[in-house]
């Protein structure tokens, strides 16, 4: 992990993906705080409804919050090509970007393990945080990168595959039921890794299908670099993004493969990716093309360009740690209201003090990368 100072964000990059980016970690920034519970707990049907689109859900479905880390996932993928051909420009050889990109790698898999060492203050073995996922979907993406588009498409089509045959088919008894919690192939991994009877319903093996997810981005992220007229780069993503929901919800509604991401089952996989398809799509099509949103976007950039700083900074207990400072001010100030009223207040002002870490960050040029 190293600080760039005084190093201007690549003028290659399209706008729009540090926008995405930047927004979708600004969410998870919110959802830190413990925001989106409170607003749950209100007892009004429109909040309850916000609520619940901004949590997981609980097996079998889709909510807006289980596109999150597909989005995060999508966007690594789209900005591959742009950061090779940035480094590329700097003068950095094929085999010095390839290195970068294997210790890279093996840093985001150390930090999403070590990630689970902090809170019980002891060595286990879980490897279902998203920069764990991550180290494993942006290694094969950017090792392919430089393969054609039907080399790329086939083997993620062949990936989802395989896992979905894999988990219909895993012989081991009480690990044989593919669709149902703690009983199928990713528990019984889980279990493997963690050396436990039972573990998280979160999938370490998730990591192999996703692996979709950010190949899905690499190619997007080629697609925004080539220099195809604009109308028709929209109509490829967009044409892209129609098939992967339709793919998606397709096996689900016909009671093929259901929908599920705690063991992002390949339905999961194509529904998820066809949204971030569509949101980049929107994203370029407002910020590149249209700019209508350009200086209200910087709002969002400032967090992308420190995206991995914030969200180990509230994974390690940063947000805690904010909450524990304003509480008492909260209290004094909202105690009016009750105990919603402070919680949300104390939530959104811990919000904006991490916002204004990124912001302070990029107003210095400090750029904390691995």
């Amino acid at each position: 992990m190293g600080i760039a100072q005084k190093q201007a964000p690549a003028q290659t990059r399209v706008a729009s993906i540090d926008f995405f980016r930047g927004f979708t970690m600004f969410l998870l920034i919110g959802e830190s705080t413990g925001l989106y519970g409170h607003i749950h707990s209100i007892n009004n049907g429109i909040t309850q409804f916000f609520g619940t689109q901004l949590s997981h859900h609980e097996w079998h479905g889709l909510h807006f919050w289980d596109l999150i880390q597909p989005f995060f996932m999508f966007i690594v993928g789209v900005a591959i090509p742009f950061a090779v051909a940035n480094r590329q420009k700097k003068g950095d050889t094929d085999k010095a970007i390839r290195i970068h990109a294997v210790k890279r790698s093996f840093l985001l898999l150390f930090l999403g393990w070590a990630l689970y060492c902090v809170g019980p203050g002891r060595i286990v073995f879980r490897l279902q945080d998203v920069l764990a996922q991550l180290s494993v979907t942006y290694l094969v993406a950017f090792l392919i990168k430089d393969k054609s588009f039907s080399f790329q498409l086939i083997l993620t089509l062949v990936i989802l595959l395989l896992t979905d045959l894999a988990y219909r088919f895993f012989p081991v008894e009480g690990f044989n039921q593919p669709w149902v919690p703690y009983q199928n192939l990713g528990a019984f991994v889980n279990n493997k890794i963690e050396g436990v009877d039972k573990t998280s319903i979160w999938a370490s093996l998730n990591a192999i299908p996703t692996i979709a997810h950010t190949v899905w981005g690499v190619l997007c992220g080629k697609l925004l670099m080539s220099d195809k007229p604009v109308n028709q780069k929209i109509k490829y993503l967009l044409m892209a993004g129609f098939a992967g929901l339709i793919i998606g919800f397709s096996l689900d509604l016909l009671d093929i493969t259901p929908i599920i991401k705690k063991i992002a089952t390949s339905s999961f996989v194509f529904a998820s990716g066809g949204w971030a398809i569509l949101a980049l799509t929107f994203s370029y099509w407002l910020i590149d093309v249209k700019k209508l949103f350009v200086k209200n976007s910087k709002m969002f950039v400032i967090v992308g360009m420190n995206c991995i700083f914030i969200y180990l900074f509230f994974e390690v207990g940063g947000a805690d740690l904010i909450e524990k400072i304003f509480i008492p001010f909260t209290k004094a100030l909202f105690t009016w209201g009750g105990e919603i009223t402070v919680g949300i207040m104390t939530s959104l002002a811990s919000w904006a003090s991490m916002w204004y870490m990124c912001y302070w960050l990029y107003k210095n040029k400090l750029f904390i990368k691995i």
